[in-house]
This record gives structure tokens, C-alpha cells and sequence, in this order.
């Protein structure tokens, strides 16, 4: 590990009157931090497909910038990963602002280039940059928030995915009109986000203790039961490997479950403007809001859903998501099977999906950080985020493409609708993950 990454050290503890007053100010300041940190990895991630009616304009194959723009969630997903290891190992004051500051430059360059071979470079490693995010904020959030109420506040956390996937569009058109060319779209993002990581260089902390505060168990009086001998130890990579991921059967459940879960989030999402268009008789611009409103109407449902497995579930994240994946799947039925030109109809449903498909792809993560211990938070996220991201969101992509090509919509919906049976079932799997007397009575294989 290099010396500079290495987890900050602990400090002497503030005095007891000031612990309390410290301890929501920095809880404050740090999940702020993550919010807008996070946000800005979503600016100069989303910026590139903006960008291909220009490229195309330019002479570039559509194909071949298709291509390119899959590589970015391929690197992403197995850097997720493999960086979640070495973030749980890391400061995230550094760790995460650096990932962020890494893939702005990435966006600049991919601005001064119409070269494909380049292109698809940057987008390879931008997409590794980019995995640097995620990691990051689970090992905060599993520092400052304890176990009963992680639900809530990491779903206030995952809004920022959705406000930042909302708002690059906006963002890119500004820097058009501030600079008078479309590959501003690379240029004003990318600043913004350095910007972003400079800010959270300063703002973000490592552990309550290196500022001086008792643990978040010994705070909130809430120990998760975890059968690790000392929670605060810094574990070894082979240890949060093999000892509490890859031996965790119900991580396996959780990374499968989000394979399906990839692929009905993208395959409704990256499809919904050419089957609407083309098939519903809408108008595009209509599409292209409801592109944006898929993504906004994932909010309500995200944060409602934090707040009902922490309140109503005690801590389980499985009930929510197995139920959520359900109602999934009767809206895509529905926007399936609308007659052509009712698009209130079909807005409705997208509006629907795009609600409940968002509360399985948090609760996922915050179940995988949930079983494990917290000095593993990343590797385990990561985990999970490897089979969407590599799997799923390849599926949603490359397959949903050729069956589409070959056979027809029909083909595609089952697709998505086997999907959402094949999800449900591995989250039913996991019901009862964090009910922790049965738990612990039915589940002593694991570790």
C-alpha cells in the first residue's frame, strides 16, 4: 500500500461534551461530501454518449463508438471490484478525490480526440477511474452511520447517482453555450468534477477516529454482530477475500440477484427512446424526457425504501428489494402489452419501473456492506457491483441488441420479464439476511 493512501490514524478522543456536538457536524459534512463527490463521478461518465451524434457528424462509425462507450461499464465493473480491495485498505479522503480528479482528465483528453483507437482507451480507463468511486463511499458510510440506520442514510447517498445522472445533460448544454462547441460536453464537466475532488480533498474524513471520535458502534450504542475479533482492525486483502466475501453465500445470492437487476435497470433505460419512438409512435422529444424522468422517479423510491427496511424490517434490505423486483415486473408487463399511442400509459409505467427497479440496485449494496465487516464494506460492494456491472449491464446491452436485431420486441420483453422472475428469486433468497437470531441459528457456515 502506498504510504500516501494509507487510512489515517487515530487521534486522541474529544472530551465527552464535545463528542456529540463533533460527531453530527462531521456526519453531516462527510455524507455531503460523498453526495456531491459522487454526484460529479456521473458527469464525466454519462458526458461521453452526449457526445456520439457529434462524433458521428465527424465521420466516426456508430458501431465502433457503440463499442467504446461498453468498454467504460466493462473496466468499471471489474475495477469496482478490485479497487473496493485496495479502498478498504485506503484513506477515502484521498482515495475517492483522486479517482475523480483521474477520470476528469480522462474526459479533457477524450475531448481533444476523434482518433476510435484513443477514444476507446480513455474510455477503458475512465471506466477504471471511475471504480474508484463507489468503494470510497461505502467505507465512509460504514464508519459514520451504524448498522440500525445505514438504510436511510446511504439512500440518501444514492440519490446522488440519480441527481447526477440527471443533471450532466444540463451541464453539458451549459458548456456549449459558455464555450460555442459541442466538445465542451468533455471540457465543462471535467472541470466541475476537479473542482468536486479538489472540494472533497478537504471536506471528506477518513474514520471518527482519526478526528478524534469513539467508533460509530460505540456512539450509537449498536453493534452489528459480525463475527469479527476486533471490528477496528485494518484486515489484510487475503483475509476480506477469502474469509468474508468470497466464503459469504449470501454475497453470492446478492451479486447474482444484481446480474437481473443490471439488466432490467439498463435494458428499460438505454432502450426506452428507440422503442418508444419506433414502436410506441412517440414523439422523440417526449423520449428523451422520459429518459430523464426514469432516472429522476428512482428518488421517492430509493429513499422510501431505506427508510422502510431500516424502520419496518429491522435492518433487512431483502423483504423491500424481493418485493419491489415484483411490482417491477408487472410495469414492464404493462408498458409491454400498451397499445401503441397511449403514452400516458407508457410514461406511467416507465415512471413505475424506474421507481422500483432503483430500490434493489441500493438496498443490494447496503446488504452487502450490511454482512460483512466494515473494514471489507468496499470489497464487498464491489463484489456486487462486478456481476451488474460486467454482466448485467452487458446483457442489457450487447444481447438485448441482437435479439432485437434477429427477432423482434417480443423476444426482448421476455427477456427483461425472465429477468425479473430470476432477480426476485435471489433476493427472496435473502429474506432474512439480517434477521439476527435466525441468522445466526441457521447460518453458522458463515464467517
Amino acid at each position: 500500500m502506498m504510504n500516501f493512501l494509507k487510512p489515517a490514524g487515530s487521534k486522541p478522543y474529544l472530551s465527552g461534551e464535545k463528542v456529540d456536538k463533533v460527531y453530527k457536524k462531521l456526519r453531516f459534512q462527510v455524507l455531503t461530501s460523498i453526495f456531491i463527490g459522487y454526484a460529479a463521478y456521473y458527469l464525466v461518465r454519462k458526458n461521453f454518449i452526449l457526445a456520439v451524434p457529434y462524433l458521428i457528424n465527424e465521420g466516426l462509425d456508430s458501431g465502433k463508438l457503440g463499442f467504446a462507450a461498453a468498454v467504460l461499464p466493462f473496466s468499471y465493473g471489474i475495477s469496482k471490484f478490485l479497487m473496493g480491495v485496495i479502498s478498504d485498505r485506503s484513506n477515502p479522503r484521498i482515495f475517492l478525490p483522486i479517482g475523480l480528479i483521474l477520470s476528469g482528465i480522462t474526459s479533457i483528453l477524450l475531448g481533444t480526440t476523434s482518433n476510435l483507437t484513443l477514444i476507446t482507451i480513455l474510455m477503458f480507463l475512465n471506466g477504471w477511474f471511475q471504480g474508484m468511486g463507489w468503494p470510497a463511499c461505502g467505507r465512509v458510510m460504514s464508519h459514520w452511520f451504524s448498522d440500525g440506520e445505514r438504510g436511510m442514510k446511504m439512500s440518501i447517498w444514492n440519490v446522488s447517482h440519480n441527481f447526477g445522472g440527471g443533471i450532466v445533460a444540463s451541464i453539458a448544454s451549459i458548456g456549449i453555450i459558455l464555450f460555442g462547441t459541442w466538445r465542451s460536453l468533455f471540457y465543462f464537466p471535467a472541470i466541475i468534477s476537479i473542482l468536486i475532488g479538489i472540494g472533497c480533498l478537504i471536506f471528506l474524513r477518513d474514520t471518527p477516529q482519526s478526528c478524534g471520535l469513539p467508533p460509530i458502534e460505540e456512539y450509537k450504542n449498536d453493534y452489528p454482530d459480525i463475527h469479527v475479533d476486533d471490528p477496528e482492525r485494518e484486515l489484510y486483502a487475503k483475509e476480506i477475500l477469502f474469509k468474508y466475501v468470497l466464503n459469504n453465500k449470501y454475497l453470492w445470492y446478492l451479486a447474482i440477484a444484481n446480474i437481473f437487476v443490471y439488466m432490467v435497470r439498463y435494458g428499460i433505460l438505454d432502450w426506452s427512446n428507440v422503442y418508444l419512438t419506433t414502436v410506441k409512435g412517440a414523439p422523440e422529444w417526449l423520449a428523451q424526457w422520459c429518459y430523464s424522468l426514469y432516472e429522476y422517479a428512482g428518488i421517492p423510491g430509493i429513499l422510501v425504501s431505506g427508510w422502510l427496511s431500516d424502520k419496518y424490517f429491522k435492518g433487512r434490505r431483502g423483504p423491500v428489494s424481493t418485493i419491489c423486483m415484483t411490482f417491477v415486473t408487472l410495469a414492464i408487463l404493462v408498458y409491454w402489452m400498451n397499445p401503441a399511442d397511449n403514452h400516458t400509459v407508457d410514461v406511467i409505467a416507465l415512471l413505475l419501473i424506474g421507481c422500483l427497479i432503483y430500490v434493489p440496485v441500493v438496498l443490494v449494496g447496503i446488504a452487502a456492506i450490511d454482512i460483512v465487516p466494515k473494514k471489507a464494506a468496499g470489497t464487498a460492494a464491489g463484489f456486487t457491483g462486478l456481476f451488474g456491472y460486467l454482466f448485467g449491464t452487458a446483457v442489457a446491452d450487447w444481447a438485448i441488441g441482437i435479439a432485437l436485431q434477429y427477432i423482434g420486441w417480443t423476444l426482448v420483453f421476455m427477456m427483461l420479464v425472465a429477468a425479473c422472475v430470476f432477480g426476485t428469486v435471489f433476493l427472496a433468497l435473502t429474506w432474512n439476511i439480517h434477521d439476527r437470531e435466525r441468522f445466526h441459528e441457521e447460518d453458522d457456515d458463515i464467517v
